[in-house]
């Protein structure tokens, strides 16, 4: 019987063929590695396909000839979403016992049978290498030059990855920390065979195939449902008043500011240390040298998608802790909130359709993603209790949060007119963006999305800066009320009258 087995498997094989493949173009972050997976398994081919750090989709594929070949025409074919501008592929040795195609989470390279995947080096405090214990065929690949890495919350997880494998419990745990608290370690390359790759990602940038949490969601079509809309419609923006946002900061005049200041400053340098963000450095050292300024400091689409989707995780946590604590107390006094409620709501879910638009370019891993839950978790239980002490510190505490997230949208529209970001300079903007903000035809590329999003955090810092103004329990929502003299400037939900650093109580009570 195994004689049988092992005679159909070979004539199997004989009349298969595999080949690796790479499609080029708008291929990343438009489901096309869902849409490959279906499309092969609807054909009957085996292999995998993966996401590629160039920007392009790679793979391998085996069956019948003909299957190949129908499998090839839906790659050049792509999903709706996708631009394929080109489908390389090379015929290589099949392989037996492979009986499904998955999608893959490690890097791949084409044309070669290694996967690399950068891990510190003993310099950096850890007391093993995962080169160490790899075959001879295996390390002794061409040298790269590797620079450009430097710690980040995307790439600590692969530095660390070779150690929790090995150590036991208690010394992983400590070499952990060791290599988080070395932010900016330098890495060495390490090259993994493939079959070896198992083994040793036990927790990856990414999640693995068959995790209950998906990266891209995807629509799901119901039999009475055409679409559904967005529950507050945005307020139209021009291009014009879109481009007259700037970068501005209020002056911390009362005790409850620099407090609310201080706070801020301290989280920023904190996420900046954690993330290897540094900007100015990056800037200076650009002005002499370049190439050096990119190897050191550079942040990449990668890094600022990372970074993004961090961000706006929690920046919708404050809006909805405000917004229910005044909820219950209009309820617990019986008396009218005038509208508070209703901004601070609609702020949070702003936040959130950012978080939505950058996930749909971006895939958090199940580091990334713990990283979030414990952030949620603190953020929440924190902001509740400042907001009942005082919330006058928090709506100022936000307002200056605001006041960096402008900047970090400046920063990153600023490097796309320089040049440094030269995936997003061809980019358009998804379909979930393109339908929430009524982005016009000819006004869908990744700038005009920068441009947008940094527009509605200039807003939310103006709202915020406004409340941090006004008398907490007896003031109106300003943004929500009709006045008297409509023609004089006043705060309003779109641009039309902005006021970077906020209203103050006497210009709009």
């Amino acid at each position: 019987m195994t004689l049988m087995k092992r005679f159909l498997s070979t004539t199997a094989n004989m009349s298969s063929k595999r080949i690796q493949y790479k499609v080029e173009g708008q291929v990343q972050g438009v489901n096309f590695r869902s849409y490959t997976q279906k499309q092969a398994r609807s054909i009957g081919v085996t292999g995998f396909v993966t996401n590629a750090s160039d920007g392009s989709v790679q793979g391998e594929a085996q069956g019948s000839e003909d299957k190949i070949n129908e499998f090839v025409q839906h790659l050049n074919k792509g999903p709706s979403a996708a631009s394929v501008t080109k489908v390389d592929q090379s015929e290589i040795s099949t392989k037996s016992g492979e009986s499904s195609f998955n999608r893959s989470r490690a890097p791949f390279a084409f044309g070669s049978q290694v996967l690399h995947i950068p891990v510190p080096s003993r310099a950096d405090g850890l007391t093993h290498s995962a080169a160490s214990d790899l075959p001879s065929h295996a390390t002794n690949a061409p040298a790269l030059d590797y620079s450009d890495y430097q710690f980040d919350l995307s790439y600590a997880v692969y530095g660390i990855a070779g150690v929790a494998t090995r150590a036991s419990p208690k010394q992983a745990t400590v070499q952990l920390i060791k290599s988080f608290q070395s932010y900016n370690a330098g890495f060495r390359p390490a090259f993994v065979a493939a079959q070896h790759l198992q083994a040793q990602r036990h927790f990856t940038s990414t999640p693995n195939e068959g995790a209950k949490i998906k990266e891209w969601f995807e629509k799901h079509p119901t039999e009475k449902v055409r679409k559904t809309h967005a529950a507050w419609p945005h307020p139209v923006y021009t291009e014009e008043q879109m481009k007259q946002v700037v970068v501005a900061h209020r002056e911390a005049k009362t005790m409850s500011d620099k407090v609310a200041l201080l706070a801020v400053k301290i989280l920023r340098w904190g996420l900046d240390k954690a993330t290897g963000y540094k900007h100015h450095k990056a800037l200076d050292v650009d002005a002499k040298d370049p190439v050096a300024a990119r190897k050191q400091f550079a942040m990449t689409e990668e890094k600022y998608l990372i970074r993004n989707v961090f961000l706006e995780s929690v920046a919708g946590v404050p809006g909805m802790v405000a917004g229910m604590l005044r909820h219950l107390h209009s309820m617990r006094r019986m008396k009218r909130d005038n509208g508070w409620i209703e901004s601070l709501l609609e702020e949070s879910y702003n936040e959130r359709m950012h978080l939505l638009v950058f996930l749909k370019m971006q895939q958090p891993g199940r580091f990334m993603r713990l990283m979030v839950l414990g952030a949620q978790g603190v953020w929440c239980n924190a902001l509740f209790f400042a907001y009942v002490l005082s919330p006058r510190t928090v709506h100022r505490f936000v307002g200056y949060l605001e006041e960096e997230a402008v900047i970090t949208y400046t920063r990153q529209i600023e490097d796309l007119d320089a040049g440094r970001l030269p995936k997003w300079e061809k980019m358009q903007a998804p379909e979930i963006a393109i339908d929430y903000w009524n982005m016009p035809e000819g006004h869908r590329t990744m700038r005009d999305l920068l441009l947008y999003i940094r527009a509605d955090e200039s807003k939310h810092r103006e709202v915020n800066h406004t409340f941090g103004n006004l008398d907490q329990k007896e003031d109106p929502n300003p943004y929500v009320s009709e006045y008297r003299n409509p023609e004089e400037p006043h705060p309003t939900k779109d641009l039309a009258h902005q006021k970077p650093t906020g209203w103050e109580r006497h210009e709009v009570i």
